[in-house]
């Protein structure tokens, strides 16, 4: 798949910090990229560099295979996790005055604003100053005129941060539709649960260095550990359990059932099968609950950054 952005051989200091070490990550076109890592990792430094705030000391980045330049502010939009709206200014003033700073004709702006503030709900804070508006009233703002110019190169940072399960979902599915519209999202996060749910392709970064990258359902492949959570209805728990436990490896349930009254973690050898699995299963219980425990994206930063 053909890049949008690719970051080479990127290193960036501060004082006496190290801020990022030899970063390198290429984004696909049309996907949604998690920049994820501990807090003081370096992902800042690595947005503000991709937004020309600052510039790296070695390394360079290209857009659509060319040379990062100031031009190219056009091309990106930007959420940053501190939000920049100005306090006092009314919010549809303060939107058309945004607009046109990212290149849009008034009246082009016009008609963009109008359909996002109808699809959003938001017409009436039209004439309203963003200090009158609540956190998350201002980020739903914010996200539109982020998004409103259409760029090539979306960056969100804790895009959900403020927002209610109902509206974090909306911004979701909108991100969400923003891909599929085109677009290439740079999406940064401590909630897991959000890199699971959007993320094609991630990278980590932990002590300025890139420990992790690559699309997410083959890293999930990599750290896969061949376990299986098992729920069984059965008259003989004691009995039952004791033969799981005489033919597999076994550890505590981590999972919660319904209806089942034995519960267990069943680790497989390398010689052993899922099918192997459930055909002994079969012959000695009613299964409740079978499956697969597949790594998720907590866990892997979780165990990555540990062993790093």
């Amino acid at each position: 798949m053909e890049n949008l952005l690719v970051v080479d051989s990127v290193s960036k200091t501060f004082a006496n910090h190290k801020a990022l070490n030899n970063i390198s990550i290429s984004i696909p076109k049309e996907s949604i990229f998690g920049l994820l890592g501990p807090n003081g990792a370096g992902k800042t430094t690595l947005i503000r560099i991709i937004n020309q705030i600052t510039l790296p000391d070695s390394g360079n980045v290209f857009l659509d295979n060319e040379s990062l330049k100031p031009l190219h502010i056009k091309d990106i939009g930007y959420l940053p996790e501190e939000r920049g709206l100005y306090p006092k200014m009314k919010v549809g003033e303060q939107a058309l005055y945004l607009a046109q700073l990212k290149g849009m004709k008034k009246s082009d702006a016009k008609k963009q604003l109008k359909y996002w503030f109808e699809k959003f709900d938001i017409g009436e804070w039209w004439g309203k100053k963003v200090v009158e508006l609540s956190k998350g009233m201002a980020q739903k703002v914010q996200f539109i005129v982020t998004v409103l110019h259409r760029p090539k190169l979306l960056i969100f940072d804790e895009p959900f941060s403020g927002f209610d399960p109902i509206n974090a979902n909306l911004i979701k599915d909108e991100i969400l539709n923003l891909r599929n519209e085109g677009a290439t999202v740079i999406f940064s996060t401590h909630r897991m649960e959000s890199v699971e749910e959007l993320c094609d392709y991630i990278a980590l970064i932990n002590k300025s260095n890139k420990i992790l990258d690559g699309k997410l359902d083959e890293i999930k492949k990599q750290y896969q550990t061949n376990t299986f959570e098992v729920g069984l209805v059965t008259n003989r728990k004691s009995e039952i359990e004791k033969e799981i436990k005489n033919n597999f490896h076994t550890s505590k349930p981590t999972f919660k059932g319904l209806g089942d009254n034995l519960r267990l973690n069943i680790l497989l050898k390398e010689t052993q099968t899922s099918d192997e699995l459930l055909s002994f299963l079969v012959k000695k219980a009613k299964i409740q609950h079978f499956k697969e425990v597949i790594p998720s994206a907590n866990d892997i930063f979780i165990k990555s950054v540990k062993e790093n």
